[in-house]
Order: structure tokens, then C-alpha cells, then sequence
């Protein structure tokens, strides 16, 4: 299906107006791109790989609204335009300019796709729907795994360091929590590697469809993933649902949220439990020490990829 896409050029101070005035009059759906820093609020909310660097918020903002193709919007962007020119007198939205372009909807929905190609991490090859394998005599474990338009690919340094954590510690039939599922691969290897039981949760409702998929397309669509989503910082429900007695915990997520997170991994574990943590730029990497220190956790092993940390730590008796 097409669209006519139109981009609103603007300025960070009015792009919430802006977002408003779109919605009465009937526009849904619009996309901001800025480089405003999250806020340490906002990162607690998310259970992502990792936030890149986006630089200094340089006062710019881009608003980006998609309308059906082939119809006559003439109305509709004169009234947009009117709505700019009246907010000028209380707030700087900039210039104001409206781009126009013609798109499908898979071009924005699936672009992202020309960047994700196999990959290896050690032996282990992973291989998304739409590529066929390159190496018809790998031997190693081959995953099949799309992240979908709201997960990381798991090509990461930080989702490599769980993986080779993962590894080293998941024993037959153990069980296994991980904390911010996304596309579901920490989930998939756990099995993968012998784990009886796993368990995920995650924010995003996106995280049901992309687990789902991507579990049976590695013959474990019956394998009894079980896959919460809520906060387990802040729901008591999904605190009650995740439960304890796990025998290894693994949170691939950022620093700032491992750190409210850990007490809940740590609750989850059992006695001598392991928890596997990434997601840690190195500067934050002190910060995690004393967190795991004063959530009863014992540090056995750190490893460094790039300026990533892996934390493995174990829950004293």
C-alpha cells in the first residue's frame, strides 16, 4: 500500500504542540526525530539492547505524518499550515517548511532490513527470513532470527557477552528468566543450550508477535515459553507472575535500568543462582559493582567487548 508522507521541519520547543495539533485534526500515528536525550525516567521504562548516542540536541525536530496515497489532502495541509502560522505567536516552531514524498508502507515499515544480514558470534550463525544460508557447511548452531521493526538484531556487543555468559552457565533442564525479551533470542539460545524452563517479560506488546515467530521458526513453538509483559519494576502482578526459585537470571539492558531491576532479578533467583547482566557501558561499570554488592549478589566474572561490560554475578545463600 502506498502513502503520501509529509515532514513538518520545526524545533524541539514546539514539537509537542505540534504532535497535539495533528491529533484533532485527525492525524495519527506522527513520527518525531530529534536529538533530545532520554531522560533517566524514560530509560527505566524501556528494556532495549542498547540507546545509542544521538549527540546534542541541536533545537531541531523533524515531524513526520503518513496519509493515504492517491487522494486529495489539499484541505487538510491548509489547515495544517494555518495551525503553524497562529503558533508562531506563542511558541518558535522554527520554519515550519512541509516536505512531501511518496512511500509504501514496506519501505518504512521493513528499510531497516538492507542492514541486518548473517552473522556469526563464536559458531553459532544467525540467519534472518529473508536470506538464505551462505555457508551450506556450518556445523555450528544456526538460529533463525528476525528482530522486527521494535528489537535489536542481537549483533551487538552487549547481546554477545549474555550469549557467551549463556553459554557457560545454562545446564540441562535449568531454568532461565530473562528480563527484557525483545525479539526473543537470549530466550531462544537458552533453550538452544539445554534450559528446561524459560520465562520473559518485556514492555512492549510488539515483544508477543516477534517471540512468537521467531521461536517457532527454531522448531520451539511448543517448547512452553512462557512471555509476561509489564514493568517487574514497578507491576506487582508480573512481579507475583515471574515468581522465584530460577537458576539463572539474564537482563541485557541498559545501566540505568539494571540497576532498579536487579533487586526483582535478585528475588527471582535461588540461593547460589546465577544473574547475567550486559548492557553496561564502561563508564557505568563501578555503578553495577555496588548495586550487585548491595543486592547480595557476588561478582565471578567480568568480561569487556569494545567499551561494553558483561557482569555474571551469583546470589550468596
Amino acid at each position: 500500500m502506498k502513502y503520501d508522507k509529509f515532514t513538518i521541519e520545526t524545533t524541539t520547543e514546539a514539537e509537542d504542540i505540534i504532535i497535539s495539533m495533528l491529533d484533532d485534526l485527525g492525524v495519527e500515528g506522527a513520527q518525531i526525530e530529534d536529538k533530545i536525550p532520554l531522560t533517566e525516567e524514560e530509560l527505566a521504562g524501556m528494556f532495549v539492547d542498547i540507546i545509542e548516542p544521538v549527540g546534542e540536541d541541536d533545537g531541531r525536530a523533524y515531524i513526520s505524518f503518513y496519509l493515504p496515497w492517491g487522494e486529495d489532502h489539499g484541505s487538510l495541509i491548509s489547515e495544517i499550515k494555518a495551525e503553524l502560522s497562529d503558533m508562531k505567536s506563542y511558541v518558535d516552531n522554527g520554519s515550519c517548511v512541509i516536505t512531501s514524498s511518496e512511500t509504501e508502507d514496506e519501505d518504512y515499515l521493513n528499510n531497516w532490513k538492507q542492514y541486518f544480514h548473517q552473522f556469526y558470534i563464536d559458531d553459532i550463525l544467525f540467519i534472518p527470513s529473508w536470506e538464505e544460508n551462505e555457508n551450506k557447511d556450518h556445523r555450528g548452531l544456526t538460529i533463525h532470527i528476525d528482530p522486527g521493526t521494535a528489537f535489536g538484531t542481537g549483533k551487538h556487543e552487549t547481546t554477545e557477552l549474555c550469549i557467551r555468559a549463556l553459554r557457560k552457565h545454562v545446564s540441562p533442564g535449568c531454568s532461565v528468566l530473562d528480563l527484557g525479551t525483545g525479539s526473543g533470542i537470549l530466550a531462544i539460545l537458552s533453550y538452544k543450550f539445554g534450559a528446561g524452563r524459560v520465562v520473559g517479560t518485556d514492555i512492549d506488546i510488539c515483544a508477543k508477535a516477534a517471540t512468537a515467530d521467531n521461536m517457532a521458526a527454531n522448531g520451539l513453538a511448543d517448547a512452553g515459553f512462557k512471555l509476561l509483559i509489564g514493568n517487574i519494576i514497578s507491576d506487582e502482578n508480573i512481579q507475583k507472575e515471574v515468581g522465584d526459585g530460577y537458576d539463572i537470571v539474564a537482563a541485557n539492558i541498559i545501566a540505568q535500568v539494571l540497576i532498579p531491576i536487579m533487586p526483582h532479578a535478585v528475588r527471582a533467583l535461588k540461593p547460589g543462582g546465577i544473574c547475567i547482566m550486559s548492557g553496561i557501558i564502561d563508564e557505568k561499570e563501578d555503578d553495577i559493582v555496588r548495586a550487585c554488592s548491595e543486592n547480595g549478589l557476588e561478582i565471578i566474572e567480568t568480561k569487556h567487548l569494545g567499551e561494553w561490560v558483561g557482569v555474571t554475578a551469583k546470589k550468596k545463600p
